[in-house]
């Protein structure tokens, strides 16, 4: 019912930039929050920064300076600007949604209801030196 695409990743040097983006699709009534995710090689999918629908921000402090997270509502997008990249930046970097509620048909019309979380298929950062 809901799909998130990600797009943007790839390789670059130490000090380069990098912009992410993901887009939700489906019969999205509304999400909660967006956020992005990473996962180095031997170590745990960390938080990078998430976004409420209301703009509120949350960085992890390692990336705080440095990444910027924005979203469009209207069309269920949120990106992710990455400057300064350093090597240990280097992750797949997931997309993450939260709290989403969809819209399906019933016999008593369109209805509104709660949808898991959901993620995207993962995007690789790799960041040289």
């Amino acid at each position: 019912q809901v799909q998130l695409v990600e797009s943007g990743g790839g390789l670059v040097q130490a000090g380069g930039s990098l912009r992410l983006s993901c887009a939700a699709s489906g019969s999205i009534f509304s999400i909660n929050a967006m956020g992005w995710y990473r996962q180095a090689p031997g170590k745990q999918r960390e938080l990078v920064a998430s976004i409420t629908s209301g703009g509120d921000t949350n960085y992890a402090d390692s990336v705080k300076g440095r990444f910027t997270i924005s979203r469009d509502n209207a069309k269920n997008t949120v990106y992710l600007q990455m400057n300064s990249l350093k090597p240990e930046d280097t992750a797949v970097y997931y997309c993450n949604a939260d709290r989403i509620t969809i819209t399906i048909a019933t016999r008593m019309g369109p209805t509104v209801i709660p949808y898991f979380d959901s993620w995207g298929q993962g995007t690789q950062v790799t960041v040289s030196s």
